[in-house]
């Protein structure tokens, strides 16, 4: 997403690279080439000028540690104030409530009654909740049986009035409803229009009014760019939202929404959409942006991830076996297995600091079944290791498992590269003190 800008940033930092000290004529450049990309990744203007205003101070100032070379120095600069730019702590919900009730705002085609879906995912996972969604976009035709075929594929309750016309009733409704069957969160789904007008406002603010919510938040596409960061402010000049879910952000935009629009907005980005599917969306962590804006990977996700997925023991076991160099076949087959659940090798890559270039490690889901029975055809000396793969064992085991000679080395080359990967995860005191000492295995 921020290839651009990240590469701008690098071409900056290395041209601080030589020198000895930071200065007034070294930064005054530095700066002008760290605006320029924030422009070109379309950045609000008046947001890029206020971090390069901070830069500058911060980066000639005596909070600027000695110990380290200049391009270090200004590259941590610029990494604290973008991650303060744009928050500077992870966001949390607020479900004080009885029910808690989240109400979903933003324009037409920003994905808003998808996000009801994913942010129900979401709470459930994370909280244990019980969830209802009320269908209150009575303006768009077939809104009320989207959510009904979401509501199907995330086993959660929905609350639909047949043949409503009026939102503010059908929220009302709704609102009595889950406090009469205790449900523990309402997610509202409102309609939204082409475009901001005073008739969506009103009908937003009388459902607020009806609901009292404990989160207004407003649904915008990273791909519109600074529309979403100006559409965005003003929803929250008219109805006051509490935040911002930004969705298309594993996409090919620029990214200066992502940037800009706590600045502007002075709430919070609460949710990132990472992709298409429903568990497809996460807390958005400021300093885990800034890390990948500046192509330092993404640990925080990554240890996220890890926590969920990833059993203690069996991490330990493979800590070892990549320190004795006995990482096998069989090993790999069991790790693709575990990747396979927490995504694919090539996002997980992209997290990893110093790994995001290598772009021929993915397994498309498709050869999964090739790469298991390509393995399970090895011998147990092979799985293990303890002979070379030579051309005529190649051969064989094309023809025990059905696959062709191409299949068998693709298959090699990836255990390589996959070997490689492995050894380059963080490890779990890594991990933990990235968590800030806490340990990882909870």
């Amino acid at each position: 997403m921020f290839e651009l800008v990240t590469g701008k940033l690098r071409g900056v930092f290395s041209g601080l690279a030589g020198k000895k000290k930071l200065s007034d004529d070294n930064i005054r450049d530095a700066v002008r080439e760290v605006r320029l990309a924030l422009l070109e990744a379309d950045v609000n203007y008046g947001v890029a000028k206020v971090l390069i205003k901070r830069v500058k101070e911060q980066a000639l100032g005596d909070a600027v540690m000695k110990s380290v070379t200049p391009s270090q120095q200004f590259i941590k600069v610029v990494h604290d104030e973008l991650a303060r730019l744009m928050g500077g702590e992870e966001a949390t919900l607020s479900l004080s409530g009885s029910p808690s009730v989240i109400m979903i705002c933003g324009l037409q085609g920003s994905g808003k009654t998808t996000q009801c879906a994913k942010i129900a995912t979401f709470v459930k996972k994370e909280y244990g909740k019980k969830i209802l969604i009320a269908a209150c976009d009575l303006q768009r035709h077939a809104a009320v049986e989207q959510l009904e075929v979401l509501g199907e594929q995330t086993n959660t309750d929905i609350f639909a009035i047949k043949g409503a016309t009026d939102p503010v009733k059908v929220a009302k409704k709704a609102l009595a409803h889950a406090k009469a069957e205790k449900y523990d969160v309402l997610i509202v789904d409102t309609a939204g229009r082409l475009h901001i007008d005073e008739e969506l406002m009103k009908q937003l603010s009388r459902i607020k009014a009806v609901l009292g919510p404990d989160e207004v938040l407003f649904v915008a596409s990273a791909a519109t760019g600074q529309d979403a960061v100006t559409v965005a402010s003003q929803f929250n000049e008219k109805i006051e939202i509490t935040g911002t879910v930004l969705t298309m952000l594993d996409g090919n935009t620029r990214g200066g929404a992502a940037i800009s629009i706590t600045e502007v907005t002075k709430k919070p980005l609460k949710f990132e959409g990472i992709g298409e599917k429903v568990g497809d969306l996460q807390l958005f962590n400021p300093t885990s942006m800034a890390d990948r804006i500046l192509g330092m990977g993404d640990t925080i996700n990554l240890v996220k991830k890890a926590q969920e997925y990833i059993d203690e023991d069996e991490a330990k076991k493979l800590e070892n076996k990549l320190r004795k160099a006995t990482f096998s076949y069989a090993d790999y087959l069991n790790q693709i297995q575990m990747i396979k659940k927490m995504g694919s090798l090539k996002s997980l890559m992209s997290m990893i600091p110093g790994m995001g270039s290598t772009k021929d490690i993915d397994l498309p889901e498709g050869e999964f079944k090739k790469v298991e029975a390509m393995i399970l055809s090895m011998t147990k000396d092979e799985r293990e290791g303890r002979v070379d793969l030579a051309i005529g064992r190649k051969k064989r085991l094309s023809r025990g498992s059905g696959t062709t000679l191409d299949d068998i080395n693709r298959l090699v080359k990836s255990f390589k590269r996959a070997k490689q990967f492995f050894k380059n995860m963080p490890n779990m005191k890594q991990m933990e003190k990235r968590m800030g000492g806490a340990s990882l295995w909870r």
